[in-house]
């Protein structure tokens, strides 16, 4: 089936339906042959330096993971053959995700005896990855991508030796490395079938899509299906077969025959039973396969069929923010009660239908011959379902996507009224009441953790006017009141993680000049003492401390708040007035109270990604980075303004660096990343606010986004006007300030295909505009190779200096 419009789409002006085409006729600019490059010694010391270790915690809460990954992938590693099949992109040998994180390093230390040595497990050969723990932490997995298949490997918590599972082959290419636990030594995977046979060979053949009349909005994909041939090879490697493992004797059993499995989880807390989701024909050329229609379904621990729940069709012809009619959303109970979950939608999945009640959670329990209850109504869309590990509870999460408003209910599961917990809207910072603290059960599930009393903790950021300190609260189920047990100083950051025990948290702790670290901390009335350091990881890159980092905050025109982070070179001198680069992304709001509530804190240890402006400081510049760029107004139509609040946004941020006194406003770029890059090309299409402009992997055209873009839900038959304006293509002529494109060639992000950044350099290079076009290969939205991240900063620099002049000079350019 594919995609028609409908035929009020006939009215569009010929010229703009010709618009791309005419763009790729047009002149382009002179072509140019160079290899990598490399930014400046400073930023390129900082891209060398290694990645802090990822800490993970074992759910006994006794021992801790200290993984080292790959901070940065190679192009070889980027250039592996890929398949691109149904909005998947994974390895063609071993089904494994493309590209890879991988394992350089991985130790264990114990919590309870911090002085205790670590074990290091060697790790024999290369490409380890998807580290996780096994339910009571007495073991862990891991997965290998070996040079003709993916492997399982299990670890022992208490030797550290890790081996192999022999005769079993991973298949991640669906599944992406579901698995479901069945108890702390056996657990289902998805393998390869045994008996798959070869490859379908790749004969051509006609690829017929048709519509029949019916409305299907879908958003733009990358990677879909485009022939039979795609349908068959999908088919092919997404095949998988359920498999039990036990990894206390490394034997393997098939449960059931081969399917085309998304899905798998044990229900209740014995392991008896399976709840699985598999995908079916027909396919689709132009939804991906998360919206392919599905079989859901319920099977014993041998992968016998049980019971057939739903069949959910294709996801074609939802309206955005609607739902398929009927079952959804299907919930495995991790207690033993053993009963299964799901939604169904009481207002047809429309979501412009006026009805009391728009979704039911409903419930069916063993042995799942009868009939299902219905357990609870809700006037908004359900977001999400949060089992309690009393077995007794539930939080029930529901969105008012008109008002970007959100409820949490403590939901009963049989037979009580649920009690309303939290409300607020979606962006709310200041009044978050924070998540849940979740821990896992022997059959892995992930629960929210209760005490004795009957109490519940959330952890949050703590934000506030004057940054985030996290904080963790004590509520209770039975009167809803909240004690505040911790609340994190100013001078550093405490995130509390979990307790040890009734008085003892575990808490990770940093600070402006100290890299993240474990600590153990006492709370109560009568905790005392400073807390105990547990870990003593060193700043990998103390060179960065030299960048001197504040966080401004400023009002624009119409009182709303605004803020951005203020980064100044090493070398800066009071007084200075230097040339800048602003960075930053629009974000929607509908209140403008909650538009200006800030994020981040003063007292964090600075992380510097490889891409990340901020590193521009060490070339001289000044940066303002996460520059707010708030856009308010109602929710349907917010977007009819876009151009006018982020003017005000971009002249409120340039007025308040000019009253700081360190940037030269005469010599000032704007630029982002991705919706940011489409923010920066039309802020110099319909401002003269900035001398140059930075805008990577964006999108530039949104008639080639017809059917919503962001949060705009209306098509561009409903908005006609704000899709045009919102081009900043359609205004290529008035880009009069050089600007550099930089662009993935394998972006699959949904509207920034590679296209996008094409069409603009071409219509500017034909209009005589000063431009560059960057392509990366084999690079996707974000770029991952250590060659492209030093290309890119090289980009920017070279860019800046081209067109602001020596950022050490006080002389603004002629």
């Amino acid at each position: 089936m594919s995609l028609s419009f409908p035929r009020r789409g006939a009215l569009l002006p010929a010229l703009l339906l010709a618009l791309p085409l005419l763009a790729s006729l047009l002149p382009m600019g002179r072509a140019m042959a160079m290899g990598y490059q490399q930014p400046g010694p400073a930023v390129r010391e900082a891209l060398d330096a290694p990645a802090l270790p990822r800490l993970l915690v074992a759910p006994d809460r006794q021992t801790l993971a200290l993984l080292e990954l790959r901070r940065f992938n190679s192009l070889e590693e980027l250039a592996r053959p890929t398949l691109r099949l149904a909005g998947l992109r994974f390895d063609a040998v071993s089904a494994t995700p493309q590209p890879l994180a991988t394992v350089q390093r991985l130790r264990l230390r114990s919590l309870l005896q911090p002085e205790a040595p670590e074990r290091v497990v060697e790790l024999p050969g290369s490409g380890f990855h998807s580290f996780s723990w096994a339910p009571d932490g007495q073991r862990f997995v891991l997965e290998r991508r070996g040079p003709a298949s993916n492997e399982l490997w299990v670890g022992d918590t208490a030797s550290g030796q890790i081996r192999q599972i022999p005769f079993l082959r991973l298949n991640n290419a669906l599944g992406q490395g579901e698995q479901a636990w069945l108890n702390p030594r056996e657990l289902v995977v998805l393998g390869i079938p045994k008996r798959r046979g070869a490859p379908p060979r790749a004969l051509p053949s006609p690829a017929v899509q048709e519509s029949l009349g019916k409305a299907s909005p879908e958003r733009t994909y990358a990677d879909l299906l485009k022939s039979p041939q795609d349908e068959a090879a999908f088919e092919y490697h997404a095949r998988s077969q359920l498999t039990l493992v036990d990894l206390a004797t490394g034997q393997i059993r098939e449960l059931g025959e081969p399917a085309l499995f998304s899905a798998v989880s044990s229900v209740g807390d014995q392991g008896q039973v399976l709840l699985t989701e598999r995908l079916v024909r027909p396919f689709s050329y132009h939804l991906t396969w998360d919206d392919f229609p599905q079989v859901v379904e319920l099977r014993q621990r041998d992968g016998r069929l049980l019971r057939e729940l739903a069949k959910l069709p294709m996801k074609s012809g939802v309206a955005i923010d609607g739902a398929l009619p009927g079952p959804r959303v299907f919930y495995a109970s991790p207690t033993k009660d053993a009963a299964v979950y799901w939604v169904e939608a009481l207002d047809g999945g429309n979501p412009n239908a006026r009805v009391a009640f728009r979704d039911r959670v409903m419930r069916l329990d063993p042995p799942y011959s009868g009939e299902a209850m219905e357990v609870q109504r809700m006037p908004h869309r359900f977001t999400r379902l949060r089992f309690l590990d009393d077995g007794q509870h539930a939080l029930l999460t529901e969105t008012d996507r008109n008002r970007a408003w959100t409820r949490s209910y403590l939901l009963p599961l049989r037979g009580s009224q649920s009690k309303p917990l939290f409300e607020h809207s979606v962006r709310e910072r200041y009044r978050h009441p924070g998540q849940p603290l979740m821990r896992t059960l022997p059959n892995g599930h992930q629960v929210v953790q209760t005490t004795a009393q009957g109490e519940i903790f959330m952890i949050g950021a703590g934000a506030s006017p004057r940054g985030e300190r996290p904080f963790v609260d004590r509520l209770s189920i039975r009167d809803l009141g909240v004690q505040r047990l911790f609340q994190s100083g100013e001078a550093s950051y405490e995130l509390p993680l979990m307790p040890l025990d009734e008085r003892r948290w575990l808490m990770q702790r940093e600070s402006p000049s100290e890299a993240p670290n474990l600590v153990l901390r006492e709370l109560g009335p009568a905790a005392g003492g400073a807390p105990q350091l547990l870990t003593r990881i060193k700043d990998p890159s103390p060179q960065l401390r030299r960048i001197k980092r504040e966080l401004v905050s400023f009002k624009r025109a119409d009182g709303v708040e605004l803020s951005f982070w203020l980064y100044l070179p090493p070398d800066y001198r009071e007084g200075e007035r230097r040339p800048a680069l602003i960075w930053a992304y629009p974000l929607e709001f509908n209140d403008a109270s909650v538009a200006g509530q800030l994020s981040g804190a003063p007292s964090r240890f600075a992380a510097y990604p490889g891409i990340s402006p901020q590193l521009l400081a060490l070339e001289g510049f000044v940066v303002l980075n996460e520059a707010t760029m708030p856009v308010v107004g109602e929710q349907r139509s917010m977007n009819d303004g876009f151009i006018e609040q982020i003017t005000m946004n971009a002249r409120a941020i340039i007025d308040k660096a000019e009253e700081l006194g360190v940037v030269d406003p005469k010599r000032l770029a704007i630029g982002g990343h991705s919706y940011g890059a489409f923010m920066a090309a039309n802020l110099l299409a319909h401002t003269k606010l900035f001398k140059a402009g930075i805008a990577r992997s964006g999108a530039y055209n949104r008639t080639l986004t017809p059917f919503g873009f962001q949060s705009e839900r209306r098509s561009l038959w409903d908005a006609r006007d704000t899709y045009l304006k919102l081009s900043p293509f359609l205004y290529a002529e008035r880009i009069k300030e050089p600007l550099l494109l930089i662009h993935g060639e394998a972006d699959s992000n949904s509207g920034t295909f590679p296209m996008q950044s094409e069409r603009l350099f071409q219509a500017l290079a034909g209009l005589g505009g000063t431009v560059r076009y960057v392509n990366l290969p084999h690079e996707g939205h974000g770029y991952t190779a250590r060659e492209s991240v030093g290309h890119v900063q090289w980009e920017m620099a070279q860019w800046l200096k081209t067109h602001l002049g020596d950022p050490r000079s006080t002389e603004p350019r002629p």
